[in-house]
């Protein structure tokens, strides 16, 4: 799925549960009811019958168990965010679980605090936090290493924090050539990294790799990442302009990854070109206060669930108890109850100390339609015939 992509087109999620009854259609005043009954008969649904669409992204479905999740449709109008002064206020909460795999290859990085947690003399704006999550392969070696130091590769760039966002390219190069040099380390150990700095309202997203990273905005699901898949278009061509091949999805026949820190034995000399890069894709997002928290989370999770599914869960959650760390819990839960083949990582950050808002269907933009005795007699004749 593309970065950034926008899913509230087709609905918004909200808290409460979808039912008959809480389900207005808007009157399309220029309906046909004769029209409709025509294409009835031809076995065509009629242009009055309501069509609701549940979680339809542009490019994938979502599975048929997100369907089964409690939703309702409405529309909300977005707060003037320059007149209310909104500063985020940073909360999170993460879960880990093996899953079925022999092996625990994730790793991940809270900080709510980034100020504290560098020190009072740190030069960087206030507030701010950083998170990630390392999904490892080849032993959790190459996760290890850059959890420990993608951090502080970032703050000691000359470009930061005058320029972040080069700071950032050039951390996630530093720690991969860093790795490299660990010696006593595996070389065939690699790692995806998904990271998130934030300073106030601006918040980077770094991604290499396929785990993602998906903004809950008022029940909405915003992706801020994509997934780096071999066959995925962009990056299909890139490998193969670079002499690479996809091989079954992978790259080189060896790699279900096209972005990755280590797997220097797929590696030219540092400074080559090859296939497989450990640059980072950055997707740069102004929080408001329609953004009410982020999931960061592995492929274990996204394998198994769509990025709306996540969000509708988590809001739930956080309406019940406004605790991220047992709405981490939660997501990790259902992905095992969805039979997840692999790790699961999950990180949730909340924006608020206060949980998700209800969102009330506005009443005044919905109205019922009906239909006029001429239309019912006519239906029934329709219906008539067919017996």
């Amino acid at each position: 799925m593309a970065a950034g992509t926008d899913l509230s087109h087709q609905f918004t999620v909200l808290e409460g549960g979808y039912s008959k009854d809480n389900v207005s259609i808007v009157e399309d005043e220029n309906f046909e009811t004769s029209e409709s009954l025509k294409q009835m008969k031809i076995g065509k649904p009629p242009l009055n019958l309501p069509v609701l669409q549940h979680c339809v992204n542009t490019a994938q479905m979502v599975a048929t168990a997100d369907l089964e999740l409690d939703i309702e449709i409405a529309r909300i109008k977005s707060p003037s965010d320059e007149k209310s002064g909104f500063l985020p206020v940073f909360r999170s909460g993460s879960c880990s679980e093996i899953g079925p795999k022999q092996y625990m290859e994730d790793e991940h990085i809270c900080i709510d605090n980034l100020l504290e947690h560098l020190g009072a003399t740190a030069d960087c704006p206030s507030p701010g936090a950083f998170y990630g999550v390392f999904d490892g392969h080849g032993g959790i070696d190459a996760a290890s290493f850059i959890r420990k130091n993608i951090l502080k590769f970032i703050v000691e760039d000359p470009h930061f924090p005058a320029c972040v966002e080069k700071a950032i390219k050039s951390a996630y190069k530093k720690a991969d050539h860093a790795f490299a040099d660990a010696s006593s380390l595996i070389t065939s150990a690699g790692t995806t990294a998904l990271t998130a700095l934030i300073f106030r309202r601006t918040m980077l997203i770094a991604n290499a790799g396929d785990c993602r990273a998906v903004l809950g905005k008022r029940g909405r699901a915003i992706e801020l990442s994509e997934d780096h898949k071999p066959n995925c278009t962009s990056e299909r061509l890139r490998i193969e302009k670079l002499g690479g091949v996809v091989y079954d999805g992978y790259l080189n026949g060896q790699l279900s990854v096209a972005r990755a820190l280590g797997d220097w034995h797929m590696k030219g000399p540092k400074g080559s070109t090859c296939p497989l890069i450990a640059e980072p894709e950055l997707q740069e997002t102004v929080l408001s206060e329609e953004d009410e928290f982020l999931i960061m989370g592995c492929d274990g999770l996204w394998d198994v669930m769509s990025s709306q599914g996540a969000v509708t869960i988590a809001r739930k959650e956080l309406m019940l108890h406004n605790d991220p760390e047992r709405c981490s819990r939660e997501l990790v839960r259902e992905a095992l109850k969805r039979n997840t083949c692999d790790n699961l990582t999950v990180v949730v950050v909340c924006f608020s100390p206060e949980p998700p808002p209800r969102i009330e269907i506005p009443k005044s933009r919905a109205r019922s339609r009906s239909i006029s005795a001429e239309g019912l007699n006519f239906l029934q004749g329709v219906l008539d015939s067919d017996s």
